[in-house]
């Protein structure tokens, strides 16, 4: 009689051991994409651009939403948009595109007569970094950082931390927007902007000032012919993109206003989006990375009709 009975428990422990394998063997849940996060967002999760701080630079092929960061820079903010408001930019033009590195607009350097400047300042001190405690929205990443201490998001921008000093600064990431400058760090005043368009180039981190970033429009810059000048700067005249104007949208009638908004960084939802693409699912990823570089983590945009 006893037999028989180890005969059963021997099946059913490999019977258990089977379901066991079948079970680790089985694709596990899929992990939700970023446009699933997205979808499933509420209003809440997302914050309309201040007109106030944005600005639409109007080109021939479109317009370029830039989303200018006052927290950060809030000097050069001012002065570029006192520069806006007297139409410094309107009939100037893109000036360099410099493959995997930057674009940049404003006057040209070589220029026999510099167009005249009315209210605002041809240069300014640099705001390279500003005091810690004018963040007020830090959100900081986990993954480590090679080029600050702590890296995070603050109202839709990358920053950079470093208590220890306490400094926060906006980084080099495709699309944010700063300015351009000579040596001098006091020689840029908001004259020259530019915008990367390659890879990060985060060594210019805490070098020079960073104001905002792009919020739509970027393949408007991206895909401007090369200049084939030193540096990518434009050689003739009719190789540059002319530009219409720059405004500042609250200076814009409503109705012509475009309307964007962006995923609130502090709110809960857009840990979810970063931990969606620091461990992709789905069939393609075979290796999830487990890591995100703060300039690889998506900051979503979204436009209401």
């Amino acid at each position: 009689m006893g037999a028989p009975m180890k005969h059963h428990v021997l099946a059913g422990a490999v019977g258990a051991l089977l379901a066991f394998g079948t079970a680790l063997a089985a694709d596990p849940p899929p992990r939700p994409s970023v446009s699933d996060i997205v979808k499933a967002s509420k209003p809440t999760d997302w914050r309309p651009l201040d007109p106030d701080n944005t600005l639409y630079m109007e080109l021939p092929a479109g317009r370029v939403v830039i989303e200018l960061a006052p927290a950060f820079a809030p000097n050069h903010v001012q002065n570029i948009k006192a520069l806006v408001r007297e139409h410094y930019f309107d009939g100037l033009a893109v000036i360099r595109s410099q493959d995997n590195w930057v674009v940049q607009w404003g006057e040209p350097d070589d220029v026999k007569e510099h167009r005249p400047i009315k209210t605002a300042k041809a240069t300014l001190k640099a705001e390279f970094t500003v005091p810690i405690q004018n963040d007020k929205h830090f959100t900081r990443l986990k993954d480590f950082d090679g080029y600050a201490p702590q890296v995070g998001h603050s109202d839709g921008f990358p920053v950079g931390h470093d208590p220890k000093k306490g400094q926060a600064w906006l980084l080099h990431c495709y699309g944010m927007v700063a300015v351009a400058r000579d040596n001098d760090a006091d020689s840029g005043g908001g004259t020259q902007l530019y915008v990367p368009i390659g890879q990060a180039p985060r060594h210019l981190d805490r070098n020079l000032t960073v104001v905002g970033r792009v919020i739509s429009g970027m393949p408007l810059l991206s895909v401007l012919p090369r200049g084939t000048g030193p540096m990518g700067f434009y050689e003739k005249p009719e190789q540059m993109a002319p530009i219409k104007s720059i405004k500042v949208a609250a200076d814009v009638p409503e109705a012509e206003r475009s309307k964007f908004e962006v995923m609130r960084t502090e709110a809960p939802i857009y840990q979810a989006v970063v931990e969606a693409q620091r461990n992709r699912g789905g069939p393609f990823t075979k290796v999830p990375a487990g890591y995100i570089d703060v300039c690889n983590a998506p900051i979503p945009v979204r436009e209401q009709k």
